[in-house]
């Protein structure tokens, strides 16, 4: 992605993102106060976002929706068409994001086509389904009640009961495979509130973030939702794995190591972008490095990532929407794949995959790009700047992993980046998945994955100088087994 490219995307916020964050703006401070205490100004936004949507085929039912509510009839069905109808607004605002991005790189794009018959909300973990079957009924109405009386009494009424209430779903959703998205997404929202108590007097509330979770979370509680029953069963797909680098996102309770990549499909069909995904359950005393070793059943992935190698793969699930299902069994190591040089040969006539309906936000936008020949600059706090012939970009370096040797000193220092280009706040940032630097007259390439199949050098032992709190844990768990 050269500065021409850049110089395309920067440059003032289109008017109609600006309106249309206007209208979930007004939307998510009706849920802050509460929907059952609504004023003059509150009632407006509703009515607002109702007009938003009403050229559409929600429109009707989101007018009808708003009526009820402003009468202090309030329903999690008339809830769930606020969600989709600010579901829809952020969607739109992803889908004009992401079109200004493909036009100025260049990226073709195919258009989205729900999967008959099945999901088009599926994990790439490859984890989903694998429960013993049980009725979601009865979960599933818990958390949609949960939600109501949430966005009854709005963020500043949440208190520890109904944050107990909250937690008390998770284990019930858990067990459902079709449910985890959900039980997973309700408990880190839960996680945040308790973190934020009391709300009723906090002088800062993420409402566009809670707002963000609130919706999705009331659309996937619907049991109409198509998540919760068999999933779609996607393509199958032979060839070989390009991997351009690893976003790890890790959490207090969960981690997964989300692999962006090119697939070179067997027959000569086009390149495709997709991704794949492992993950794991953690505990919080569970960072840095050791957080490879939950991945351990996965070795083929880690080492592909630790050693810079392409991926064989056959007859994997490829999901609408570019998510590769993860197969140890059907997956071995290849040659070696410089992913500079992946990403030089193959990014700019890729094929990508329009994102599913329930990942159409700007948040969600993370699109791999390749930046070269470039300067940087600095601030104080921190803060990273790419100059790409005379167009800055800034970079997200507070989103580096613990468990990579990638630094801000290091991202600073290099002079070319594979990166994942996100949407924040406004304006274009790009997060690093691997960079080249040249330390000693040597230039070398430095990625998050690197550590994948252990962590060496003076960085790493201080990063686990807590011990391996893995091992310390499954030594306990195993005395406990034994007695």
């Amino acid at each position: 992605m050269r500065g021409v490219q850049l110089a395309g995307l920067t440059g003032d916020v289109p008017a109609e993102v600006d309106a249309a964050f206007a209208v979930v703006t007004g939307f998510d401070d009706a849920l802050l106060q509460g929907l059952g205490r609504l004023d003059a100004t509150r009632t407006s936004a509703l009515v607002d976002l109702a007009g938003a949507v009403a050229a559409t085929p929600l429109g009707p039912r989101v007018a009808e929706a708003v009526e009820k509510i402003t009468a202090g009839s309030i329903g999690d069905g008339s809830l769930a068409l606020l969600a989709g109808a600010r579901s829809a607004v952020t969607g739109a605002v992803h889908d004009a994001l992401l079109s200004r991005f493909d036009e100025a790189q260049g990226r073709e794009r195919r258009s989205w086509s729900a999967p008959a018959g099945g999901s088009p909300q599926t994990s790439a973990t490859g984890t989903e389904g694998t429960a013993p079957a049980r009725s979601a009924d009865g979960p599933l109405a818990g958390a949609r009640s949960w939600l109501t009386e949430t966005a009854i009494t709005g963020w500043r009424g949440v208190d520890g009961d109904s944050l107990a209430a909250g937690g008390q779903l998770v284990p019930g959703l858990l067990a459902i495979g079709s449910c985890r998205r959900l039980a997973v997404l309700l408990d880190g929202l839960v996680a945040e509130l308790r973190a934020v108590s009391p709300i009723a007097t906090a002088d800062r509330v993420p409402v566009r973030r809670w707002g963000d979770l609130w919706s999705r979370a009331m659309l996937l509680a619907r049991p109409d939702n198509g998540t919760t029953g068999t999933s779609a069963p996607g393509e199958r797909v032979s060839g070989r794995l390009l991997i351009l680098g690893v976003d790890v996102h890790e959490h207090p309770t969960a981690m997964q190591a989300q692999v962006h990549a090119i697939l070179e499909p067997s027959g000569g069909a086009p390149s495709r972008l997709v991704r794949t995904a492992v993950a794991a359950a953690k505990v919080d005393t569970i960072v840095g490095p050791t957080l490879w070793q939950l991945l351990r059943d996965h070795p083929v992935l880690l080492g592909a990532l630790a050693s810079g190698v392409g991926i064989e793969v056959t007859d994997l699930v490829l999901r609408p929407g570019g998510d590769l299902v993860w197969q140890e069994s059907g997956s071995r190591p290849d040659t070696p794949a410089d992913p500079f040089a992946v990403a030089r040969v193959k990014l700019g006539g890729v094929l990508a995959d329009a994102s599913p309906p329930l990942d159409r936000h700007p948040a969600a936008i993370a699109e791999p790009v390749l930046l070269e020949d470039y300067t940087t600059s600095g601030d104080p706090d921190g803060t990273v700047t790419f100059h790409v012939d005379g167009t800055a970009v800034g970079v997200t370096v507070d989103r580096l992993p613990t468990c990579g040797p990638l630094t801000p000193e290091l991202v600073a220092a290099s002079s070319a980046c594979i990166g994942l280009l996100r949407w924040d706040a406004g304006r274009w940032l790009v997060q690093p998945l691997a960079i080249r630097v040249t330390t000693k007259r040597k230039s070398t390439v430095v990625q998050t994955g690197d550590w994948a199949m252990g962590a060496d050098g003076p960085r790493a032992a201080k990063t686990a100088k807590a011990g391996d709190a893995v091992s310390v844990l499954r030594e306990r768990a195993g005395r406990l087994l034994r007695r």
